[in-house]
């Protein structure tokens, strides 16, 4: 995929390469723990961030026939990525195996089109490579996110739990309607 403009911020959305996995391991550690935790990190979420976001994770995921990552690139680096799997059924049912398992755009760069650009990006991913309509799962208290989703084409698919340890939390499960 080569480089596309972006907005007037020269901002371009390409592949994700290894030499952007630190970048990728450090925006993911800034937006999960932004924006699913408010009232201070325990311990319990601490070790759940590091041991998913890391360098060697993104590694993996670049080395993967079935993942496919592009970023959003400023001027001064990665401000937001979206990372597509397929081969992965819908926790829903239904045909698709495709699923938008992370797209994170940092807070401050909210509202800049950055995020619709990804998705965009993304669903062009999934028509170049013959791969299924993507679902996605958004947590349930998350009401900025799933509002974007429903906007960009997503329907209410249902319902399932994001574990972490022993404990459950509601995410719901959105479905494209269609490339």
């Amino acid at each position: 995929m080569a480089f596309m403009t972006g907005n007037s911020d020269h901002t371009v959305i390409r592949p994700a390469t290894t030499e952007d996995c630190s970048s990728l391991a450090a925006l993911s550690i800034e937006v999960w723990l932004g924006t699913y935790l408010r009232n201070g990190i325990s311990g319990h979420f601490a070790d759940y961030v590091l041991s998913q976001y890391t360098t060697a994770h993104f590694a993996e995921a670049l080395d993967s026939t079935a993942e496919r990552l592009l970023v959003s690139q400023n001027r001064d680096g990665i401000d937001g990525y979206i990372r597509v799997s397929n081969g992965r059924p819908s926790p829903a049912g239904g045909p698709s195996r495709t699923e938008i398992s992370t797209l994170y755009v940092q807070p401050r760069h909210h509202g800049r089109g950055n995020g619709a650009r990804l998705l965009q990006a993304g669903l062009k991913l999934c028509r170049s490579n013959s791969w299924d309509a993507p679902w996605l799962t958004s947590n349930s208290e998350n009401a900025r996110a799933r509002r974007f989703y429903l906007r960009n084409g997503f329907e209410h698919a249902g319902l399932t739990r994001f574990r972490i340890g022993q404990e459950n939390y509601p995410n719901d499960i959105l479905q494209y309607s269609a490339l």
